[in-house]
C-alpha cells in the first residue's frame, strides 16, 4: 500500500521530540512492506527531502525562512493569534495542499494526523473524490473541538470527508463523534517498549513528563511537593520536558523553598525518558483532558505506579484504580499530596504496576499499532 502522511509535527533530526510517535508507526509500516511518504511544512528554511528510517519525508516550504516556525514546536495556537503568524499559517496551508495535490496520484491512502492543520489542508487539496483519507485526531485537535464553535464549524467537513476516523484515545473518540466524526475507532500511538528496561528498584523520588504548559498543571505538583515537605517528607521531584510555563515553575520552586528538591530536566530526547522513569517511586501526572498520556503507559511498562487526576481525560484509558495507578478526585495539591503518600506506603503499588505495564508492552509495540492502522487503511479503500 502506498501511504501519503500529512502532519505538522514530525521529526527534524535524531532525537526531536516533534512526532516522534509518528517516525515509530510509520517506519512499523514500512517494515510491513508498505511504502511512505510523510508531507510536512519546512522549518525555518530547511526543506526539500530526504529518507529516514525508509520514510520519504517532504518538507514543504511556505513563507521566509525567519517566518517559517508554526510547524513543529508546539506553539502553532499562539503564533496563528498575532496578523502575522495568521498569514504564515495560510500560506502554510496553501503549501501543504499544494503538495498533497500532487503526491495523491500515487498513493492509495491519506493519513491525514490532526484535523487541524493537516486535515483541512487535505480538504483544500480537493482530493477527497480520488484518494481516501484517515484522520487521526491526537489531543490538542480535540480540545479546540470542545471549547470553540468555530473550530467545530470548521472541522464538520473534515470529519465528515474522512473515510475512517481514528483517535488516540476513547475520551478523544468521545470528543470526534460529539463533533460529527462517524464511528471514531480507538487506536494510540506507539511507545518504543523495548527501550524501556526491566522496573528496578525505585528509591528516585516523583518523576512527570510532558510539556510544560497550563493544561498539564504541573504546579500542582509542586504545591503537593511543598504540602509533603510541610509534613516532614522531602521527596525528590523530576520534571521532565519543556515549555511556555517552565519560567513561571522555577518561581513557584523557588517561593516555596524547593529548589533543592525539584530537578528540571528540560526537552529529553523520547529514547532518553526511560532513564527518567525507570528509577522513579512514582510517575504523577496532573493534565487535564490529556489525549492519551504516552508518558504514563511507559512509566506502567517501567513498573512505575501512576498518580493521575479524575479529569484527566484519554490518560484514563491507562490509569485504572487499583491496576497500577491512584486516580485523584480534584485538582487538589493536598489530594495529590495524600495520593502519593498512599502510594509510596503501599507494597502492593508497584507490583500492581508491572502487571499493567505487561498489558500495554505488547499493546503500544510499533508493529501492533501498525497492524491495526493497516486495517483501518484497508477499510478505507474498500470504502
Amino acid at each position: 500500500m502506498r501511504i501519503l502522511a500529512v502532519s505538522h509535527a514530525y521529526p527534524r533530526f535524531d532525537g526531536d521530540v516533534a512526532g516522534a510517535f509518528l517516525e515509530r508507526l510509520y517506519a512499523a509500516l514500512v517494515a510491513r512492506g508498505h511504502a511512505v511518504r510523510v508531507i510536512v511544512p519546512a522549518d525555518a528554511g530547511q526543506g526539500g527531502e530526504e529518507r529516514r528510517e525508509g520514510i520519504l519525508v517532504e518538507r514543504v516550504r511556505y513563507a521566509a525562512a525567519r517566518r517559517e516556525t508554526l510547524a513543529h514546536r508546539g506553539t502553532l495556537a499562539q503564533a496563528v493569534r498575532s496578523p502575522g503568524g495568521a498569514l504564515a499559517f495560510r500560506a502554510m496551508q496553501r503549501a501543504v495542499a499544494a503538495a498533497v495535490r500532487r503526491r495523491a496520484d500515487d498513493a492509495d491512502v491519506i493519513h491525514a494526523n490532526w484535523w487541524v492543520p493537516a486535515g483541512l489542508a487535505v480538504r483544500r487539496a480537493g482530493v477527497a473524490d480520488r484518494v481516501p483519507c484517515v484522520l487521526t485526531l491526537h489531543g490538542s485537535d480535540a480540545a479546540l473541538l470542545r471549547r470553540s464553535r468555530v473550530a467545530r464549524w470548521m472541522a464538520g467537513p473534515v470529519l465528515r470527508d474522512a473515510a475512517r476516523t481514528t483517535a488516540v484515545s476513547s475520551f478523544l473518540a468521545q470528543t470526534a463523534a460529539r463533533a460529527g466524526a462517524a464511528a471514531p475507532v480507538v487506536l494510540p500511538m506507539p511507545a518504543d517498549p523495548d527501550r524501556v528496561p526491566e522496573p528496578g528498584p525505585g528509591g528516585a523520588g516523583i518523576v512527570t513528563v510532558g510539556r510544560l504548559t497550563r493544561q498539564k498543571r504541573t504546579d500542582l505538583l509542586v504545591e503537593a511537593m511543598a504540602i509533603l515537605r510541610a509534613r516532614g517528607r522531602t521527596i525528590p521531584f523530576t520534571i521532565v520536558g519543556d515549555g511556555p510555563e517552565r519560567g513561571a515553575l522555577e518561581s513557584l520552586v523557588a517561593r516555596r523553598g524547593l529548589a533543592g528538591q525539584v530537578r528540571f530536566a528540560g526537552a529529553v530526547a523520547p529514547a532518553d525518558v526511560p532513564r527518567f522513569l525507570v528509577p522513579a517511586d512514582a510517575f504523577a501526572f496532573a493534565a487535564r483532558h490529556e489525549g492519551f498520556g504516552l508518558a504514563a503507559a511507559e512509566a506502567l511498562i517501567a513498573g512505575v505506579p501512576l498518580v493521575v487526576l479524575a479529569d484527566g481525560g484519554g490518560v484514563l484509558d491507562i490509569a485504572i484504580e487499583g491496576n497500577g495507578a491512584t486516580i485523584v478526585s480534584a485538582a487538589d495539591a493536598g489530594l495529590i499530596a495524600a495520593a502519593i503518600e498512599r502510594v509510596l506506603a503501599d507494597p502492593n503499588a508497584r507490583p500492581a504496576a508491572r502487571r499493567a505495564g505487561g498489558h500495554w508492552r505488547d499493546a503500544l509495540r510499533p508493529a501492533a499499532v501498525a497492524a491495526r492502522l493497516e486495517q483501518v487503511f484497508q477499510e478505507a479503500c474498500r470504502s
